[in-house]
């Protein structure tokens, strides 16, 4: 018998009401099952989906054991879990919120350290004064041995963080940091500054597959239409419909064909448009003489196909 297509949401902070308000907008409701607090939801019109409330971090590393078919979190996770050699996971869309930027960070009273370059300077002089090697507080170990790594600086330690990485340097744990930050506003609130080459990673929350989960026709069938209605409805947000009277459709078409791109779906006196170029459309049809011009703005724009499913039916019978 076929299981559900389980998806796993993050269950609590910002991040959840931002993906429970992605969700909202693309008309797939996620109603708690037994309860406000339970860890359990279905989605409003795809039954075939359970949905599971956990940690954003315990999504990443089900993610990579294959016991969920799709999960929300933040890139910054996948990555560390990507770049320790675990399982592949496949990024399927990205979803313009839960931006944050994995940084490297030192002491503001280091003015003379601004760059990667001044660190291993650093490092140098303090392993000769101290015979000990400058200490790097962080949760993100991989990610931080491969950055310093590609920087060529070597006399460091790393200290695993299991707290408020932030508060490192201050209560005498270690002298650098490398951490997540979204504003900045906790960094300085330490005393603390971001390299000017210290970004590791630009990271945002993302929609992901498992190709180690256990994936079966009915399990892809239901992906791939939850991944056709997201990616309708980031489409309809950045499309606009355009219509025109049929007496004008000429006149129309030859107006606006450089601005036509190959998405730019034609119709029936009329065309849908990026968003983007809308007004120099109209600019363009008005010299023309074309009017009126209607324009719509559609709340879905569905392809024939998600290209983010194939994407995923690929992972999934290579890893068969």
């Amino acid at each position: 018998m076929s299981g559900p297509l389980i998806l796993a949401i993050p269950s609590k902070g910002r991040l959840k009401e931002q993906v429970d308000g992605w969700l909202a907008d693309c008309g797939l409701r996620a109603r708690p099952i037994g309860g406000a607090r339970g860890y359990l939801a279905e989605l409003e019109g795809l039954p075939q989906v359970q949905v599971r409330l956990a940690s954003a971090g315990d999504i990443a590393a089900a993610l990579a054991a294959g016991e969920i078919h799709l999960g929300v979190t933040g890139e910054d996770l996948l990555a560390e879990l990507r770049d320790a050699g675990g399982a592949h996971v496949v990024l399927l869309n990205a979803l313009g919120f839960g931006r944050a930027n994995l940084v490297v960070a030192a002491p503001k009273s280091w003015i003379d350290v601004n760059t990667m370059s001044d660190v291993d300077d650093v490092a140098h002089a303090y392993l000769a004064r101290t015979g000990r090697r400058l200490r790097v507080a962080t949760k993100y170990l991989v990610q931080t041995r491969a950055f310093f790594a590609r920087h060529g600086i070597v006399d460091y330690r790393l200290v695993e963080s299991g707290g408020a990485t932030e508060g490192a340097p201050a209560a005498g744990l270690a002298e650098l940091i490398v951490d997540i930050t979204s504003t900045g506003d906790t960094l300085a609130a330490n005393s603390l500054k971001v390299l000017d080459d210290g970004v590791i990673l630009r990271s945002q929350a993302h929609l992901a597959a498992s190709p180690l989960a256990r994936w079966d026709e009915a399990c892809l069938e239901a992906a791939a239409r939850l991944l056709s209605i997201v990616e309708a409805r980031a489409r309809g947000k950045s499309t606009a419909s355009l219509t025109w009277p049929a007496a004008h459709d000429v006149a129309a078409r030859a107006a606006v064909a450089t601005l036509v791109q190959p998405a730019d779906a034609p119709r029936t006196n009329g065309l849908l448009i990026k968003g983007s170029d809308l007004f120099a459309a109209m600019a363009a049809l008005a010299e023309s003489g074309v009017g009126p011009v209607s324009v719509s703005l559609p709340a879905y724009v569905f392809e024939a196909a998600s290209s983010a499913a194939g994407r995923l039916a690929a992972a999934v019978s290579s890893n068969r």
